[in-house]
């Protein structure tokens, strides 16, 4: 429950009154985070509720079927009977020390969450108004433009670049320059296709004095791209949300960050109590710490993604390079038809966008689910 609202200086009622409401409801929302839109998505096709066939295949919420590292799993293991306490052994400081050892960037500029969705909307929440806008690619992901929407700020989607699938940075800024936030997700969500840094350099550059860039680095540990701590640490207008609910495979662990300057993080810091759970902090620790997983999970990735992208070009079935845990491809018809007959073969793939009526997402589950699609896939499509 939300003791006190921030100060919203400015804001209309009706701002003060939806923020509220959002603050309140928080992951009950359908806009909230990658499981409620995933969900709300998958119950459409299925005309149902409740849990899926044991026997399902679940690729379509981008979850990594690996789970937690074995390490993680110890340190939860050991935690648990702590449970009784907040936090019995400053498990949140060794958290933040963990990752400021690893990013290079001070502990005062990371802030831990219950994943990354909490500090997305808090971002939005801060950073926006109804006179300051909120900028995104389409298609991305929408749960930010959807808590915009929410408290009243208007959301402006920019299609992404041709070819290359990236955010059209120069764009975003010519389609809002007052915007309070620029959203960039990279890789991106749907379509895991990367925004080189160049670009992101740019819009940090030439975007107006008051607003932010909001990068969402979810699905960075998939690719070799050069993630954006060091773009923190040099104290940019920038916040860098991670979450790992992704490369590390604790969706439903809840833990994750978001870093920037601790000024721009203290604007975060009113809109809710920011309790994480001890068990997803060192989970989340003990995964940093664990050499060499980062870089196994990017290579088993990677491995079967590549298998399953070579079977579509082999059926000659049209979809986006991916670098990430997911990717689009097209149905040549509405993607709800081929969601709905995929889920009658116990095989659940993720949703469409509005502005790709015939693609749908699909991530990347295990090789053997994978495989599991792909006949399924060849049966509906014949």
């Amino acid at each position: 429950m939300i003791d006190a609202l921030p100060d919203m200086k400015g804001q209309s009622r009706r701002h003060v009154l939806r923020a509220a409401s959002l603050l309140s409801a928080g992951a009950a929302l359908p806009f909230y985070n990658e499981f409620a839109m995933a969900q709300d998505a998958a119950e459409r096709p299925r005309g149902m509720r409740g849990a899926m066939p044991p026997d399902a295949v679940r690729i379509g919420s981008n979850e990594n079927p690996l789970g937690p590292c074995a390490d993680a799993c110890e340190a939860i293991m050991k935690i648990a009977k702590y449970g009784g306490r907040y936090s019995p052994f400053n498990e949140q400081g060794d958290f933040i020390k963990a990752v400021s050892d690893v990013e290079g960037v001070k502990p005062e500029f990371i802030a831990a969450y219950a994943g990354s969705s909490d500090p997305l909307h808090r971002s939005v929440l801060a950073f926006t108004s109804p006179t300051k806008g909120f900028v995104m690619s389409d298609p991305g992901y929408e749960s930010g433009a959807g808590s915009a929407k929410f408290v009243g700020v208007k959301v402006t989607r920019v299609p992404l670049q041709k070819g290359t699938y990236a955010h059209d940075v120069k764009a975003m800024v010519a389609a809002d320059p007052n915007a309070g936030v620029y959203y960039i997700c990279n890789p991106n969500n749907p379509t895991g296709t990367i925004t080189k840094r160049e670009d992101i350099e740019w819009l940090l550059a030439n975007k107006n004095k008051d607003s932010i860039v909001l990068l969402d680095e979810a699905y960075i540990h998939f690719s070799d791209e050069m993630p954006g701590s060091d773009l923190v640490a040099k104290e940019k207008d920038v916040v860098v949300l991670r979450t790992f609910s992704k490369a590390f495979g604790m969706a439903g662990i809840r833990a994750g960050m978001a870093m920037g300057r601790p000024d721009l993080l203290a604007k975060l810091r009113p809109y809710g109590a920011g309790m994480l759970p001890i068990t997803g902090l060192v989970a989340g620790t003990a995964s940093y710490k664990s050499k060499g997983l980062v870089a196994e999970r990017k290579a088993i990735n990677a491995k079967v993604r590549g298998d399953v992208l070579e079977f579509l070009e082999k059926k000659n079935i049209k979809y986006i390079p991916s670098v990430s845990n997911k990717f689009m491809m097209e149905t040549g018809k509405p993607g709800g038809e081929l969601t709905r007959a995929l889920a009658a073969e116990k095989v659940f793939i993720g949703r469409t966008w509005p502005v790709w009526p015939t693609m749908v997402r699909v991530s990347i589950g295990t090789q053997a689910e994978m495989d599991k699609f792909k006949i399924a896939l060849s049966k509906v499509m014949a």
